[in-house]
């Protein structure tokens, strides 16, 4: 859309690719924001003429005068945050954790704040950390107003975002949106317990077995569509301070790998039938389709097939690390 500049944080992780990727094929001036500088992840889902068209810009979200220059120097008009250390980095460092995850967030508010008008839209990276095991949860679908019991300084941080959100639209009328991811899959997911999903498609795709490290049932979204959510929630123009749980598909580990096999009968994925992971599954997606309409869904099975054949290309062209398999 004309006259729109998204600047993302956490860009180089793999929402924050997808959404540069989408962003940049709507032909939607981006910029990037990271501490990290090599764009490997993004580089796996776009091709090197996308790339050139974002501008890079080095950015520390702790630092809220550089976060309200950037803003006001390149005329943002939506901010989409993901930038956040994950659970073990918050377990090793929780100040470190605690900086980046609930002071970093604080001054993305702030610089949204600031520029009000100029910035119309903020959507940011919730968790579905911030809430606890399924057996606090007997109601299903779970809604999104449920009490929060994170179990984790991540979750913890988290539901501190959430209560930021709150209070800056509740103070200044500050809007924005939420999303808690649960599993997400797909090309430059590579980091974290869940990313076993994504990494049992790509030893599809490279010929080698793998182990995923958890059963039971899931909620699996594709990464190509929490990034459209991101980008649609920033263009919302909703007026309130919403955190939405996401859903898409909901399958056990063991239907996920049925259904790859189905495709791929030389697939070699196993799994662990009795560790599951200590979150509800059956999530109420409900508050995030009265602010959207549609969710962005590809179908479990189309996604499976896309992300093999993306994989497959990558190691063909010698672009993507296998040694992730092995840890």
């Amino acid at each position: 859309m004309s006259g729109e500049t998204f600047m993302l944080t956490g860009s180089m992780g793999c929402i924050g690719a997808w959404t540069l990727r989408n962003l940049v094929q709507e032909g939607v001036r981006v910029i990037a924001t990271d501490l990290a500088t090599d764009p490997v992840r993004p580089a796996q889902v776009m091709t090197d003429a996308e790339l050139a068209r974002i501008t890079w810009a080095k950015l520390d979200v702790t630092d809220l005068n550089a976060v309200k220059q950037l803003v006001a120097a390149e005329g943002v008009t939506h901010i989409i945050h993901l930038a956040g250390l994950q659970v073990p980095f918050c377990r090793a460092n929780p100040s470190l954790g605690a900086a980046v995850n609930v002071v970093g967030t604080v001054n993305l508010f702030e610089a949204a704040r600031a520029h009000w008008g100029q910035v119309r839209g903020f959507t940011y990276a919730s968790s579905l950390a911030v809430l606890g095991p399924a057996k606090y949860y007997p109601d299903t679908p779970v809604k999104d107003d449920v009490p929060l019991l994170p179990a984790t300084l991540y979750g913890v941080y988290k539901q501190a975002n959430e209560g930021t959100a709150k209070i800056y639209w509740q103070d200044w009328q500050i809007p924005s949106i939420g999303l808690r991811p649960y599993i997400v899959y797909g090309v430059a997911r590579d980091q974290g317990m869940t990313s076993d999903i994504a990494k049992a498609l790509l030893a599809v795709a490279a010929g080698r077995p793998y182990h995923i490290r958890f059963g039971g049932p899931v909620g699996l979204q594709y990464a190509d569509d929490v990034a459209k959510m991101f980008i649609a929630c920033a263009r919302s123009g909703y007026a309130g301070a919403a955190a939405c749980n996401l859903r898409n598909d909901v399958v056990d580990v063991g239907e996920f790998v049925a259904l790859v096999k189905e495709r791929y009968p030389q697939a070699q994925i196993t799994y662990n039938a009795d560790n599951l992971l200590p979150f509800p599954y059956d999530l109420d997606d409900s508050g995030l389709r009265s602010i959207l309409g549609t969710i962005p869904h590809k179908p479990l099975g189309e996604a499976i097939e896309e992300t093999v054949r993306q994989f497959e290309a990558l190691i063909a062209a010698g672009r993507i690390d296998l040694r992730q398999l092995d840890a």
